[in-house]
């Protein structure tokens, strides 16, 4: 049976499906975006940053930042946006900018919600983080790069 077949079996019938819009990555550079207060991660555990900017400077980003735009006094957008979720991330690459391994211009993909999105940026952060299931440890050794 086929994903398909089987997902049409085992889904519950609606009487008005929701449509399913995604957002596509926009190149950002760095220098426009920045950390926000909204990210809920503040304990570092787990890769170092410099582990995490050492690992992008070899494989590139493979996950896009969530981006929000910054709005000014009167709600107009000002080119700029904050991170609340992938906030390591961003990290890591102000790490390689830092240390003169990336320019402050290169180009980020960032998935930008609007900013008066239906969820807010906090919730956008505690779900990156809390939906994520991290590999089983048979599974990462098996796949030992």
């Amino acid at each position: 049976m086929t994903r398909t077949k089987a997902a049409a079996k085992t889904a519950p019938k609606t009487t008005a499906a929701a449509k399913l819009v995604l957002t596509e990555a926009m190149s950002i550079p760095f220098d426009k975006v920045c950390l926000s207060q909204a990210n809920v991660r503040r304990i570092a555990d787990g890769m170092s940053i410099e582990d995490r900017a050492n690992d992008i400077a070899h494989r590139g980003l493979l996950q896009s930042l969530s981006a929000r735009p910054i709005l000014d006094e009167a709600g107009q957008g000002t080119g700029r946006c904050q991170v609340p979720a992938g906030g390591r991330r961003d990290r890591a690459l102000e790490h390689l900018v830092a240390t003169g391994r990336r320019t402050k211009t290169v180009k980020v993909p960032c998935i930008v919600r609007a900013a008066d999105s239906a969820t807010s940026a906090t919730e956008d952060s505690i779900a990156e983080n809390a939906m994520r299931e991290p590999l089983h440890p048979l599974d990462r050794v098996t796949h030992v790069l």
